[in-house]
């Protein structure tokens, strides 16, 4: 290309071209560090994937299911780490929806006020799964399916074995709750199913119920205060085991004995919180698995293929005692 005018004319053009080209290399790296456009050229399926955080051991075993199944499906992953903040999860989404992903999957920090975001997703053509949380939306057709567990039934679970642990008592039985992140799907239902399972027996009286966001140092601090404010408590119900994890230190610092001057109830089963259970420190967990990496990629291809899916997948689950916890231990994977 010849270009003519005065030398001036002939310097502001090349400074122009110059910066283009620099604009454009500057783009190619961007996109190079995300793993190339969306819908690859490649032909891949193109996941985009929000994670709530990295909060407890459970999130951390759930981030590499995801991350290991989509590598072994073949699936392109763009991931995303909301670090427990709503707000960074819709821009997440949005930005996903920018890059034209082909599907867009996400665990939920709290139930509502995502339709805005949904239906921008639903606009652009983009199915959407909802793994682990569930969100509280009356329009059903923002999302496909969602994929977790049953967070009533282990409250439920959790509620019906302290009913049958505590048959022969006599005297009310005084019980403290940590709750999970104000808001979110699994602290609202355990809530739900722990209460209305105890609700079958009147000595059973919740006496203090509180968050500690799902995390070992909430767990810790809040049953700091619950002892302090409380001289007899004489069981915690946990809603994940990271939190009864913080919540033994506190309890052994008080100069009492977790398992026995307090049984501990909690729910996931991921490792550590089965050793304590085995080693006699909690007393029963409700299971909640965080494997779900092989089902979500089986559903991000079903949906991209525009495949009818279920509404609702429920993952297989059990409950654990101090027992069937030592049998279980050699072979945990999380």
């Amino acid at each position: 290309m010849r270009i003519t005018g005065s030398p001036l004319t002939r310097r502001r053009f090349g400074a122009v071209l110059a910066a283009g080209l620099l604009a454009a290399g500057l783009t190619a790296c961007a996109n190079s560090d995300t793993g190339g456009a969306a819908g690859g050229d490649d032909g891949k399926i193109v996941l985009g994937f929000s994670q709530v955080g990295a909060e407890s051991g459970w999130r951390t075993a759930n981030t590499t299911s995801v991350k290991d199944a989509a590598a072994e499906a073949g699936i392109e992953l763009k991931f995303d780490d909301a670090q427990q903040k709503q707000e960074n999860q819709i821009k997440a989404i949005r930005n996903f929806i920018q890059q034209k992903v082909d599907v867009i999957a996400f665990s939920p920090v709290v139930e509502s006020g995502w339709d805005t975001v949904l239906k921008e997703a639903k606009d652009a053509g983009i199915p959407v799964i909802l793994t682990d949380r569930a969100v509280d939306s009356a329009d059903k057709s923002l999302y496909k399916t969602f994929l977790g567990s049953d967070f009533v039934k282990e409250g439920r679970l959790s509620g019906e074995w302290l009913i049958e642990e505590t048959k022969a008592a006599t005297g009310p039985v005084n019980i403290v709750e940590l709750q999970g992140t104000t808001g979110s799907a699994p602290a609202n239902d355990r809530k739900k199913g722990f209460a209305e399972a105890i609700a079958a027996n009147p000595n059973l009286k919740i006496i203090a119920s509180q968050s500690g966001d799902f995390t070992r140092a909430g767990g810790k601090a809040v049953m700091e205060q619950f002892l302090k404010a409380n001289p007899k408590i004489d069981v915690l119900f946990a809603h994940n085991d990271d939190m009864g994890l913080g919540a033994l230190e506190a309890i052994t610092a008080a100069g009492k004995v977790p398992g026995k001057d307090i049984k501990i109830i909690t729910v996931d089963a991921v490792k550590d919180g089965m050793q304590a259970l085995a080693d006699g420190k909690f007393n029963f967990i409700a299971e909640c698995s965080p494997l779900l990496g092989p089902q979500l990629m089986e559903l991000a291809k079903k949906v991209h293929a525009g495949e009818e899916v279920p509404a609702r997948i429920e993952t297989e689950e059990t409950t654990f005692t101090q027992d069937t916890a030592k049998a279980a231990l050699p072979n945990r994977k999380y």
